[in-house]
């Protein structure tokens, strides 16, 4: 079994300054020792570890971790896409056998066209070059831009993180639904089953609330493109490790074994590269 995202930091009040104060469960630091119990309970194999800050220091904290602990499989670090040496620092990074992607925080980009950049568009060609994946980060009112995107480069690997955190909690999800058919039509994106229950109502969400987003995503991407990821340890905000893992292999109970296989570690493996 793979967890395909899940992330690690060494809490400080100004570097993670999003983690507000109605996040309390994860204002401390969270690092390998802390997972690796919770991985074991669960027959968890393996993680992708997965960027949080937009620095390269960020990428030498993970790779170290990365070295240090076999469990982490692949890391999706940051490089500034838009930068004008941007293949000279891939070159540079290709020596580390573990880094396999790289995702930006779309998300918390105020301009509209961001990903219609001329300078972000080279620097996803430079990925797709050197055969990196990129994870997308976005919002629901995000999704016609990255189909957009996703549609200039047929040979890139890309992946939706979180659904495109869709608004559970409002139990708004036509507008959505329909964005992710549309992008999920390119056969070079993937998603990942992952956040959902942040995105709910922390202290109320159900199964019941999650099961129409899950029953869109598997019609939109059906089976050889999702792939779970638990979102630890921003998951705490709404359930622990085992819960959000549980819940999301219930949803799954009834899909083949072969199809869960292919879900909860196949996928992973093989968009990520994990067997290299």
């Amino acid at each position: 079994m793979i967890d395909a995202h899940q992330h690690f930091w060494q809490y400080d009040a100004v570097k993670y300054d999003w983690i507000d104060e109605s996040m309390a469960a994860i204002r401390q630091s969270f690092m390998p020792a802390d997972l690796k119990v919770l991985l074991a309970q669960n027959n968890v194999d393996g993680t992708v570890l997965v960027q949080v800050n937009q620095s390269m220091e960020e990428n030498d904290f993970m790779l170290s971790l990365a070295k240090e602990n076999d469990f982490i499989k692949g890391v999706v670090g940051w490089v500034d896409l838009q930068g004008k040496n941007i293949t000279e620092k891939l070159e540079l990074l290709r020596q580390h056998k573990k880094l396999k992607g790289f995702r930006h925080i779309i998300q918390a980009e105020k301009d509209a066209e961001f990903m219609q950049r001329p300078n972000f568009k080279r620097g996803i060609a430079a990925l797709g070059a050197l055969n990196y994946t990129f994870d997308v980060l976005i919002y629901p009112h995000q999704l016609a831009g990255a189909t957009v995107m996703v549609s200039s480069f047929p040979n890139q690997q890309f992946v939706i993180d979180h659904l495109a955190k869709p608004y559970i909690k409002k139990g708004l999800i036509n507008d959505w639904k329909c964005d992710l058919q549309r992008i999920a039509a390119y056969e070079n994106v993937h998603c990942k089953i992952s956040g959902m229950v942040t995105e709910a109502s922390w202290a109320k969400w159900t199964s019941a609330d999650l099961k129409p987003y899950l029953d869109a995503a598997v019609e939109a991407f059906g089976i050889k493109r999702l792939m779970f990821g638990s979102d630890w340890p921003v998951c705490l905000l709404a359930a622990d490790y085992d819960k959000n893992l549980s819940g999301t292999q219930e949803y799954f109970k009834t899909f083949s074994a072969a199809e869960q296989q292919q879900i909860f570690a196949d996928n992973a493996i093989y968009f990520y590269n994990l067997n290299d």
